[in-house]
């Protein structure tokens, strides 16, 4: 798996815990000490802690070993060490003190979204002419 798939793969756990402002650092033209950051951030402690948490176990889960962690105490920044993928969990008030951003300003930012998974489309009863989106016919009483 390349380092931008996985730097991908990292903002989608990220996301599966509502991380907001998520967004890409392609870090691999610059003399940096990963190919990519992946910033996100949190609403409070315990969002920060459930983010970094889906990020740990979602790489677990695909095989990528964690090499170091920091912030798991403070929980204002949580900083995952994935050597050529570095994941900050920020609080959103640091992520603004820091503004990573702005100090790796040359590097070239994407912002991940949210896809919403597709849309679901009712099926009507087996053996059914109606649409699936018809709308019911309500039952008035005789006046």
């Amino acid at each position: 798996m390349t380092s931008r798939t996985f730097a991908k793969k990292t903002a989608e756990f990220a996301l599966s815990k509502k991380a907001s402002a998520v967004v890409l650092m392609d870090l691999r033209k610059l003399n940096a000490p990963a190919d990519f950051f992946v910033l996100c951030s949190a609403d409070s402690d315990t969002h920060a802690k459930a983010i970094a948490q889906a990020v740990r176990d979602g790489a677990d889960g695909i095989g990528v070993a964690l090499l170091r962690s920091e912030g798991f105490r403070a929980l204002s920044w949580v900083l995952l060490d994935y050597f050529d993928v570095v994941v900050h969990v920020f609080k959103k008030d640091v992520r603004q003190f820091y503004n990573l951003e702005r100090l790796w300003g040359d590097a070239k930012v994407t912002p991940v979204e949210d896809t919403p998974p597709a849309a679901k489309v009712a099926k009507a009863p087996r053996g059914s002419t109606a649409h699936p989106k018809a709308p019911r016919r309500s039952k008035k009483s005789p006046s």
